[in-house]
Formats: C-alpha cells, sequence, structure tokens
C-alpha cells in the first residue's frame, strides 16, 4: 500500500497502525539480510508508538502520517537511539535529542522503525563506504543502490517501509532513488530544517523524502517542510499544500532540456528511457525547449572543492574528547587525535577530509575554495536564467544503470562522475526530483530527473505526477526470498 491507501484503511478502521508496523518489521526480518538496509532496528519503541497512534485514530484523530511506519536515514539524530552515520568513529554515540524533521514526523503520528544504513557521513555514490557493510540493490544483490542514502532506497524498493528520510548533498536522494526505482525529492535548499542532521557539508546538505509514489513524497514533504528557528539556514516562506495541485497536469508548461546533460557517453539505456519520458511529455501537452547551462563542466570539480573543504570543518569535531570512539594508547592529546581518527573513519572520508584540509591551507584558499564558490555562483545563475525561459528542467539522473559491488571502488574518480547530473542543483540550491522511466536491458532501474525553480517543488511534483499517471513505471516491485 501507499500512504494515501494506509491512511484510507486506518481512518476506516480495516487495519491497525500495530498491524502495518509488525508488517514491517516481519518485511526487514525477512530481507534484510540480503539487502543490509538497515542498521538499528527499534521494533519495541516502534510498536509502542504504532499502539498509541490506534489509541489517537480510535480518539478522532486523522493526522495525515498517524500511524504511518517509516524509517529514516542514520544521519539523523533521534532521542535515545544509536546515531552512527555509519561510521565507526561514532559506533558508541547515543543521541540525547531529535532532529526537527524527524520530530515533524513523529508529531503526526509517524511510527519510526529504524534508522538505515548509508555511506560514511554522506560521503559516497554507492553505499559501499559503510562501517555496516554495503546495501546491497533489491533489484539485483550483486549491485549496489546507489548512495549516499542507498539504504533508505532500498528500504522503500524493497517495501521494508513505505517510505523513507534521506539527505542530499550532491544527489544522495536521487541518485539511489533512480538505482531502485523508487520517487524522490531534494528540496530547496533552506525548504527543510537540517537541524540535528550530522553535517557532511553545511551550504549543500539538504532533507527530503524518498517514497513509492509521488503522491507520497508530496505528503512527506508538507509534513517535514516550513521554517525552524534553530536552523539559520531555514527560510522562512509559506509552505504550499503539495497535494492540492499535484493533479493539475503539464498542459501548457515548457520543459527544458540542458544540451550539456544529453553527452556522449550516456548509458544507451538510460538515453532511450529519458527520450521515450520526453515523448511521454509532448503527449501530455508540454512544449519541450532546448536550453544551455553552460558552466555544467565545471560542477564536479567545483563540488569536489566546496563539499570536502566544508567536510574537513565539520568533521574536525570527531577528536575522541567530547564524543563518539576514542582510541588513546597513552602518547598524548596530539597522538590521542591521531589514533582516534585513523581507526574511526573510513578510506572515503579520510580522502575527502585532506582534499578539503589541502583547498582550505593557508597559500590556497583563494586559488581553490575562493575560486569555487565563484564558479558556483556562474552555475546557480545558468539555472536561473534557464528558469527565465521555461518552467522546469528534465535530464537523466545518472548517466548508468546501478553498477556492480566493487566496480568503482578503486577508482573514485569515476565514482565521483557517477553524480554528474545531480551535483550542480546542489549547487545552485534549487530543487529536483527522481522518478522511475524505464529499465535497462538487465532490468534494472531507470530514473528521470525534473529541476524546478527554487521553492517550486509542487511543480516538479506536479509534472512527475502527471507522468506517473501516463505510464506503469511506478510502483514495480523486486522479488526478493
Amino acid at each position: 500500500m501507499t500512504i494515501a491507501e494506509m491512511r484510507r484503511e486506518l481512518q476506516a478502521g480495516r487495519v491497525t497502525a500495530v498491524e502495518l508496523t509488525r508488517a514491517c518489521l516481519e518485511r526487514v526480518e525477512a530481507t534484510d539480510e540480503q539487502l543490509n538496509a538497515f542498521i538499528t532496528v527499534c521494533a519495541e519503541e516502534a510498536l509502542v508508538a504504532a499502539a498509541e497512534a490506534d489509541r489517537r485514530i480510535a480518539g478522532g484523530e486523522t493526522a495525515p502520517l498517524l500511524g504511518i511506519p517509516l524509517a529514516v536515514k542514520d544521519i539523523f539524530n533521534v532521542t535515545d537511539l544509536p546515531t552512527t552515520c555509519g561510521s565507526k568513529i561514532l559506533a558508541n554515540y547515543v543521541s540525547p535529542y531529535t532532529a526537527t524533521a524527524v520530530a515533524r514526523l513523529t508529531a503526526q503520528g509517524a511510527v519510526i522503525v529504524g534508522k538505515l544504513n548509508m555511506d560514511e557521513f554522506a560521503m559516497g555514490s554507492s553505499n559501499e563506504n559503510s562501517a555496516a557493510g554495503p546495501v546491497k540493490n533489491p533489484w539485483d544483490l550483486e549491485r549496489i543502490p546507489g548512495g549516499s542514502s542507498g539504504g533508505s532506497a532500498a528500504a522503500v524498493a524493497a517495501r521494508q517501509v513505505v517510505a523513507a528520510l534521506g539527505t542530499d548533498t550532491g544527489g544522495s536522494i536521487r541518485q539511489p532513488a533512480s538505482h531502485c526505482g523508487v520517487v524522490g525529492l531534494k528540496p530547496t535548499y533552506g525548504r527543510v530544517s537540517r537541524y540535528g542532521v550530522i553535517a557532511y557539508a553545511s551550504s549543500l546538505d539538504q532533507v527530503g523524502p524518498l517514497a513509492g509514489s509521488v503522491e507520497d513524497c508530496a505528503l512527506l514533504l508538507g509534513a517535514i517542510a516550513g521554517y525552524d528557528s534553530a536552523d539559520s539556514t531555514s527560510v522562512d516562506c509559506p509552505v504550499p499544500d503539495y497535494l492540492a495541485t499535484l493533479k493539475n497536469g503539464v498542459a501548457g508548461k515548457k520543459i527544458g532540456l540542458p544540451r550539456e546533460y544529453f553527452i556522449e557517453g550516456l548509458d544507451p539505456d538510460v538515453k532511450r528511457a529519458v527520450a521515450e519520458a520526453i515523448e511521454v511529455y509532448r503527449g501530455l501537452g508540454a512544449e519541450i525547449v532546448e536550453v544551455s547551462l553552460p558552466h555544467t563542466d565545471y560542477s564536479v570539480a567545483c563540488y569536489y572543492l566546496i563539499a570536502t573543504a566544508e567536510a574537513s570543518s565539520n568533521l574536525a569535531r570527531y577528536d575522541g574528547v567530547r564524543f563518539g570512539a576514542r582510541k588513546d594508547s597513552g602518547q598524548g592529546l596530539i597522538g590521542m587525535y591521531q589514533e582516534t581518527r585513523a581507526a574511526g573513519f573510513g578510506a572515503e572520508v579520510k580522502r575527502r577530509i585532506m582534499l578539503g584540509t589541502y583547498a582550505l591551507s593557508s597559500g590556497y584558499y583563494d586559488a581553490y575554495y575562493l575560486k569555487a564558490q565563484k564558479v558556483r555562483t556562474l552555475v546557480r545563475q545558468d539555472f536561473l536564467n534557464a528558469f527565465a525561459q521555461v518552467d522546469l528542467l528534465l535530464t537523466p539522473v545518472a548517466p548508468t544503470p546501478a553498477f556492480k559491488i566493487g566496480e568503482k571502488v578503486n577508482d573514485p574518480l569515476q565514482m565521483y562522475l557517477s553524480d554528474i547530473f545531480t551535483i550542480p542543483v546542489n549547487l545552485a540550491g534549487t530543487c529536483a526530483l527522481s522518478l522511475p522511466c524505464g529499465v535497462s536491458s538487465e532490468g534494472l532501474p531507470i530514473g528521470l530527473q525534473l529541476i524546478g525553480q527554487p521553492f517550486a517543488e509542487a511543480d516538479i511534483l506536479q509534472a512527475a505526477y502527471a507522468f506517473e499517471e501516463a505510464t506503469d513505471w511506478g510502483g514495480r516491485v523486486p522479488e526478493l526470498g
């Protein structure tokens, strides 16, 4: 069932929140040995919350997410639960508070059944960088689910939960959504509070939903969006009713195709699926227009300077003193720092810390970090110029379908290029969505990316819903033992 269907069944009394939660927990137990999507399962707490939801429903409450079982990426702090961020350095950390986005879900009565696996500190495109081990793609267990929100995408695709929260710094919601065949939305920077989310790159990170349908994504976004005084980057602007305009269609809309995204080397199956999606939109009455985002070629280099520099700063707090793991063989303070960080961080996190520290170091700041920030301004202006001509943009999500586990692990540059179509959106700070638009010759999901103007999430949800209704790519479920 979708969230919308679950809501109807709960309100009609045909099913209880406890029954739904037990069904999810049983599904996790039956499938997670194969998938490794969960780091923490909180069955006891979830069943208590579900029983409370049933009491509230019996009392006449009708909150949109009341009694709905969900899960969250293990980057969100949740009171009295472990928050590992997929890292050894936080293996024993239990949070004393709850992230705003999660608190807004539970305030509506959502039931949190667990914390989901992820690339360590959200640094990765394949979910192979987790201290808890790699997540497997439910469509092919030998392939990656995408990263860094791979556990969130895999759990939703395998119907372990109906929906989940992830975070997106350079494509970490949209790319796994594409590879796992679900819907994933990266909202505009500032639309959803980041308070209580462990930081990777603070000027790029954004919280968003992954779900089995566009309508469910709209429901979740409506629940978590809005101003939060605890987050200084939160934007105080009205949150529209995303469901109210969902079915308005795309007739008369102008959809732009950025020529820089339809490049040589694009996988033939991806190229075909996206071309067919474009024709669907033409058939729905949209006008297709070619546009240009001329600074796209600089986006990956720009991103990996800004993101790593911010990561170097953010991860300095993990020193073995205040919280998290500590390694100390008595070699003094500096020795304790070195031992703790060497043992606690994985190879990819160390690589990015070193890159970022170098970019921020004396003599190199202006040449690297400052220049990257100037390029970022040009990238954002490209998008604003394009939106002066069109209502939204349509692109592939990833250059290829999901690749095999281990295929790119020794080639960081090729791994970084996996996010070439998603990174520019984060640099620009605008919103984008991935939804299923086809399958490869090997039966792997392929995603379509819709990019909207800043704070125009309603527009991309509307366009995505029109496509979902006109095709049958959504709602497919992989076969698992």
